[in-house]
């Protein structure tokens, strides 16, 4: 029989009073999802296990001013989005290429063939997230990977449910764009091999 989980608000609750096992369960608990977040707005491995810790130090450094009327990962992601979109303002918008693309495999382990097409399509759709301008490439992060709710990134951006309409729309149009480009270049490749 399995224990039952404390809620999140008793787990701030114990954090903010100083319970170092409070503390434990909230970086256990949230830290692949801030990984994940970090990683596809940055685009590096390294930068987001960086960011993950810098999230969490500011998050228990602010902790007494969470509100318990919002999701815990709301909160978190809000810290981690606004820390990504600084770094990558300070990067000034050089284009990372990717090593390792972290998505998830099915359960049953395609083929040889098959895992090397699926790669190289995810490296296709991880480059053309990278260039989308930051404002496009937050809001479609936690769109697609996270599966927030338009309020849910409004709150987390500190936007308007119709600005998150908008930059998803037109996020998802460069996207288009973006792909269609990978696309004919891997035709005229493919024709000349």
């Amino acid at each position: 029989m399995s224990e039952l989980q404390p809620d999140e608000t008793e787990l701030v609750a114990r954090a903010c009073a100083g319970d170092q096992s409070a503390c434990a369960t909230i970086v256990q608990r949230y830290t692949g999802v801030l990984y994940n977040q970090a990683y596809r707005m940055l685009g590096d491995a390294f930068e987001a296990e960086d960011a993950v810790q810098e999230v969490f130090l500011r998050a228990f450094r602010n902790l007494q001013s969470y509100d318990p009327s919002r999701r815990l990962v709301t909160w978190l992601l809000t810290i981690g989005s606004n820390y990504c979109i600084d770094r990558l303002r300070r990067r000034r918008f050089n284009w990372l290429t990717l090593e390792d693309v972290a998505f998830w495999l099915p359960s049953t382990q395609p083929g040889p063939e098959r895992s090397a097409l699926q790669r190289a399509q995810q490296e296709v759709v991880q480059r053309a997230l990278q260039r989308l301008p930051v404002t496009y490439r937050g809001v479609t992060v936690l769109r697609y990977w996270y599966d927030l709710s338009y309020e849910e990134i409004g709150q987390v951006l500190g936007l308007t449910e119709a600005t998150v309409k908008t930059r998803l729309h037109r996020a998802r149009k460069m996207l288009q764009e973006a792909l269609a480009a990978e696309e004919e270049v891997w035709n005229i490749e493919g024709m000349m091999s």
